[in-house]
């Protein structure tokens, strides 16, 4: 068989990228064709840097939906090529959607914290309802005693279903953190965050 060298090269910036508002929840990108020595096989659309829609690699324009009403938007195109090399991130079309965000919807419900003792430390286990969305949502934001960010991003498809995640909360008793989360959406955007809870290590 004859040697194919690996390919390491990223094709190129997709040129010409421009948007227009389709309705509340879609807008339209169309973009110039990058251009790659083996092919582009794809193009990934981010927002905010976070990838939300792939497209196959002959297709220079698209319909992005699952939008929210009244949100700004920056959507950006990648090239990819067989061997996974991505391009360099197109311009900016920076696009609002009509209407008014009232978040509904996009915030966790049903949170719960409860202190649990295992081995001599103490632990917060979480849990919550994900927001009703179109999509998956594989990111969260938590946010520990007003200051304090972690991510949790599972890797695969998350578990249907009530959501369940524990923190670490050092060895002493009688320790009071507050505790809320939100939920990276399916279009890239932070959704709402979740009502706050308290809770005392050892109660």
């Amino acid at each position: 068989p004859a040697y194919v060298a690996a390919d390491h090269v990223a094709p190129s910036r997709p040129g010409r990228v421009t948007g227009k508002v389709v309705d509340g929840r879609a807008v339209q990108l169309s973009w110039a064709a990058a251009h790659d020595a083996r092919g582009v096989r794809s193009y990934a659309i981010q927002q905010g840097g976070v990838g939300i829609h792939v497209v196959g690699g002959a297709q220079t324009a698209t319909v992005v939906t699952g939008l929210r009403p009244g949100t700004r938007y920056a959507f950006t195109v990648r090239a990819q090529d067989a061997a996974g090399n991505l391009s360099p991130a197109s311009t900016p079309v920076r696009l609002t959607t009509p209407g008014a965000d009232d978040h509904r919807g996009t915030t966790p419900t049903g949170f719960d914290v409860v202190s649990r003792h295992t081995a001599g430390s103490y632990y917060l286990d979480l849990s919550w309802d994900p927001p009703r969305v179109d999509g998956v949502i594989t990111e969260y934001q938590i946010r520990l005693d007003g200051d304090t960010d972690s991510s949790l991003v599972w890797g695969g498809t998350p578990p249907a279903g009530r959501a369940h995640h524990s923190l670490y909360a050092g060895q002493k008793a009688g320790e009071t953190h507050r505790v809320r989360l939100r939920a990276r959406l399916p279009d890239g955007t932070w959704g709402g965050f979740s009502a706050e809870r308290t809770v005392t290590t050892g109660h």
